[in-house]
């Protein structure tokens, strides 16, 4: 399994804040979190309660561009949010947001964790040629303006 983790603290917006924007976001809202790196996130279908909605998201991180599908697996309201990748098929891929409220802000970790349990760990090296380290260094990068990027927006009247 690759785990690529980074931890984020934000001032003056808290996990709610974030919590009910990536579920309502819209392309419009996306791309004003960060103009020209956030392209499209928005809902494709949705179900009562948010678990099993189809999201596509496209934006760059650094020199990578992802784009897809994604499919809601678990919310643990205002603390932890988990989108599974879908290609055609949902793949062994993982985007998990967890929120832990500060006395000033919010700590977020961002996680993207990929990979087989079992036997299937033999096809682990073929993931790591596209979750390698310098993805790992732009992940963190992103992740670490993205967010405040989000705090200053959420504060702009």
């Amino acid at each position: 399994m690759i785990l690529l983790e980074t931890n984020v603290k934000v001032k003056g917006i808290n996990a709610k804040d974030i919590y009910d924007f990536m579920l309502n976001c819209t392309d419009e809202d996306y791309q004003k979190w960060w103009k020209d790196t956030h392209l499209q996130f928005h809902t494709i279908k949705r179900y009562p309660g948010n678990l099993g909605n189809l999201v596509y998201v496209d934006e760059f991180v650094g020199k990578y561009r992802l784009k897809g599908h994604a499919v809601v697996k678990k919310l643990v309201p205002y603390t932890e949010m988990v989108w599974q990748i879908k290609m055609k098929i949902m793949i062994p891929a993982w985007f998990i947001m967890k929120f832990e409220e500060l006395s000033d802000g919010v700590k977020i970790t961002h996680i993207v964790s990929a990979g087989f349990n079992g036997v299937g760990r033999i096809f682990d090296p073929v993931i790591r040629l596209y979750l390698n380290e310098d993805f790992d260094r732009e992940l963190i990068k992103h992740a670490n303006e993205e967010f405040p990027k989000l705090a200053e927006m959420f504060l702009k009247p």
